[in-house]
């Protein structure tokens, strides 16, 4: 997922995210990731509920816009 968000979202805005690394955003997707795995396991009490799933979506999305879109 930390690998996928950040390539297919340069395929929809090339151009504006031609500044951004994309390393930097692997890095802060995978790092935001794992965050959110953490804290679904430990909220839930279990791994693969669809709350974590939603969660990991929305952290990728955020993390590519907030390094490279805003």
């Amino acid at each position: 997922m930390a690998v996928l968000v950040p390539a297919m979202a340069r395929l929809v805005w090339w151009q504006a995210l031609r500044s951004a690394g994309w390393w930097r955003q692997v890095r802060w997707c995978a790092a935001l990731n794992v965050a959110v795995l953490v804290a679904g396991l430990v909220v839930m009490g279990r791994d693969g509920a669809m709350a974590t799933y939603a969660g990991l979506v929305l952290a990728s999305a955020s993390t590519v816009w907030w390094t490279g879109l805003r």
